[in-house]
């Protein structure tokens, strides 16, 4: 009966309150489930399919086709799959891939962004109401009277709003800085594990074309997709991940600023 009677006193902000928890919740426990199984094999898919390609590439296309439920195993595989027999062709396969995995690992984020930024606002809207309504109550005769302990119990009640906005936009920011921290970490993962497939596609030269290849790119010519403009000759520097992608330290909540 507590909680029944917290949610009496806080008001129909509940309602939305409850609805932001909840979509939270389903966000964070999905994210979890991913993350994990992701952390438990990610380590181990790479040295395999690496060790395999230092001797046999065929095999390690085969090893990276049974791991494509992963996201390293999709990567992995890309380059592996295509008819490459270029070296500019298979630094693109990696690269497309990389962006179109670490993009599908930021799924969710924005429902959380949305949670912190709005909930602690509907408490503190929730509180302001009551407080309106609390003080509407006061009669200026009743000042100094019992009458105006009605008032400062239904000023308390008001608060109730605040802290459970604040509450669930709290865990909602630890939660949405973890997985934060997880995805900078997959992109070092991937920059390396890239890195190192294609140092060894360079050291030995295999010829994965068996038939033509059906990434067309005219004469060396290939788009670059974080600016939208036609770039001339890629250099081996230009290698989209070889950074972490720019994630900003600045805290959602200050998006309603």
């Amino acid at each position: 009966m507590e909680i029944l009677d917290i949610f009496r006193k806080v008001g129909p902000v509940i309602w939305p309150l409850l609805l932001f928890s909840v979509l939270s919740l389903s966000v964070i426990l999905e994210r979890l489930w991913f993350w994990l199984r992701i952390l438990n094999q990610e380590k181990e898919i790479v040295n395999r399919v690496l060790e395999a390609a230092r001797n046999d590439w065929e095999i390690a296309r085969n090893m990276a086709k049974q791991v494509t439920d992963q996201p390293i195993g999709r990567f992995l595989y890309a380059p592996l799959s295509q008819p490459i027999s270029n070296a500019e062709l298979f630094r693109l396969a990696l690269e497309s891939t990389a962006e179109t995995e670490l993009a599908h690992m930021r799924r969710g984020e924005k429902v959380l962004e949305l949670v912190i930024a709005v909930s602690p606002l509907l408490g503190l809207f929730g509180t302001v109401w009551g407080l309106i309504r609390s003080l509407e109550s006061i009669r200026i005769g009743d000042l100094g009277t019992e009458a105006t302990a009605g008032v400062t119990t239904g000023i308390g009640e008001a608060l109730y709003s605040t802290a459970i906005g604040m509450g669930v936009a709290i865990v909602s920011l630890i939660f949405y800085r973890f997985f934060q921290a997880l995805l900078v970490n997959q992109v070092k993962i991937f920059r390396q594990a890239g890195n190192d497939l294609e140092m060894l596609y360079l050291q030995s030269s295999p010829d994965l074309s068996k038939g033509k290849s059906n990434i067309n790119v005219p004469e060396a010519i290939v788009r670059d997709s974080t600016g939208g403009k036609f770039i001339t000759g890629r250099k081996r520097t230009q290698n989209k991940f070889s950074e972490p992608p720019e994630i900003s330290d600045r805290d959602p909540s200050d998006s309603d600023k």
